[in-house]
């Protein structure tokens, strides 16, 4: 078979178009491996690049060979049964064992998928891909970038208005110093000499001649050091730096109560970290504030909002008013832009029911961008779910979603986050 390949060198860059161009004609095989990676992967890795396999038939190239039939010359090495002039019956179609195109064969052989790499920004991008965050339209404007200048140092070059005069005669006293500490050691032990010889009867005139001009030589070196050089000067110096004004707060709620077991967690964990990564594509700025909550509830770190053992029944409106309080304290609605993520088995007092309905829809729903409820459990709704659903109809910047398993996960994100229809 004879086939014709393509060996010229790439020029600069043309490698990453190519791969943009591959990536763009296998994008559905691509995002379906993107996809299943997400419930495969554990927590600490969600962001990290991808290895994505296309099976072989999919990615084939044209080639040109020799058709059957014909008049063919070949030489066998190893026959031990033909001789020149033999005629040799053509096999059967089909009957030969191919070229391994197969996934697998008895004897071991065959071919492997295509795999390549794709890297995290390329992961996150067909992660996201048509997905949006809902409610932005009030907050473009905070999208433009500020700058802050502040103090940075000193410099040697600058603007007379910058100059540092506590610094610059500092670096010319020691410039100074270095220059002539020497030559005045020098010139006090000629004069000390001088004056012994100039105290003791019959000295020598000519070495006192000579200690003068050697004083007199000292003293004009000495007094062309300059008292300050432009070697000296020293300047403040101002930098930029840029302040995200888009800026914004992710509220992780989770009941940790007796009902929630650690899979359960893990599945919740992993919804809240496809949520963070969404939410640094679009801010800069973002804080991550972990509430969890039994009976009570309490503001904690990563570590402890995912790991530690709690038990007890569930109350969640203790977990809604500690998002109030703490949004109304370091969060004000007018400066940042608020999302909250709760997620439960469903559990809760009937009578708390409510009055969780009540504080989303005087308090939070009014300030928060989005609320998204995810419910992780095999059991049928109970009243939170209820009061939650009810609250669609009134509000769209809130919605609640049901999982049942880890493949679950990735598309319920997709569907709160899915772009909304213009």
């Amino acid at each position: 078979m004879a086939n014709f390949i393509d060996r010229r060198l790439n020029a600069k860059g043309k490698s990453t178009v190519n791969r943009q161009r591959f990536i763009n004609r296998y994008k559905q095989q691509i995002k379906k491996s993107v996809s299943d990676a997400v419930t495969r992967r554990s927590v600490t890795d969600v962001d990290k690049g991808e290895k994505i396999g296309i099976p072989t038939k999919d990615i084939s190239e044209p080639s040109f060979h020799q058709g059957q039939g014909g008049v063919r010359e070949r030489v066998h090495p190893g026959n031990d049964q033909f001789t020149r002039g033999d005629k040799i019956e053509r096999p059967p179609s089909g009957g030969g064992q191919g070229a391994g195109q197969g996934e697998a064969s008895d004897s071991g052989e065959g071919q492997d998928d295509f795999v390549f790499q794709i890297s995290k920004d390329e992961y996150l991008e067909l992660l996201f891909e048509d997905l949006e965050l809902p409610n932005l339209q009030n907050n473009r404007l905070n999208k433009l970038v500020e700058y802050q200048t502040y103090r940075a140092g000193f410099t040697n070059d600058g603007v007379p208005a910058n100059i540092n005069i506590v610094r610059s005669l500092r670096s010319s006293l020691a410039r100074r110093i270095a220059m002539s500490s020497s030559k005045k050691k020098a010139l006090k032990e000629l004069i000390n000499e001088l004056e012994e010889l100039e105290n003791t009867p019959g000295a020598e005139a000519e070495r006192i001649l000579f200690l003068k001009q050697e004083i007199e030589e000292l003293k004009q070196k000495i007094a062309k050091v300059p008292f300050i050089d432009t070697f000296d000067l020293r300047y403040n110096n101002f930098a930029k730096k840029e302040i995200p004004s888009s800026q914004a707060v992710m509220f992780c709620i989770m009941d940790v109560s007796g009902s929630m077991d650690q899979a359960t967690k893990d599945m919740a964990k992993r919804f809240y970290i496809l949520l963070y990564l969404f939410l640094t594509r679009t801010y800069k700025n973002l804080d991550v504030v972990y509430i969890r909550h039994h009976t009570q509830a309490k503001e904690v770190d990563e570590h402890e909002f995912f790991y530690s053992q709690e038990t007890g029944g569930t109350i969640v409106s203790s977990a809604l008013k500690l998002m109030h309080q703490i949004q109304k304290e370091r969060y004000p609605e007018s400066e940042w832009n608020i999302y909250a993520a709760q997620a439960s088995d469903g559990d809760n007092w009937a009578d708390d029911s409510p009055g969780c309905k009540t504080l989303l829809e005087k308090k939070l729903l009014p300030v928060v961008r989005y609320f998204s409820y995810i419910e992780i459990t095999n059991r049928a709704h109970q009243t939170l779910w209820r009061e939650y659903e009810s609250l669609q109809k009134s509000f769209d910047n809130i919605a609640v979603q049901h999982i049942k398993q880890a493949e679950d996960i990735y598309p319920v994100f997709r569907e709160l986050f899915k772009k909304q229809a213009v």
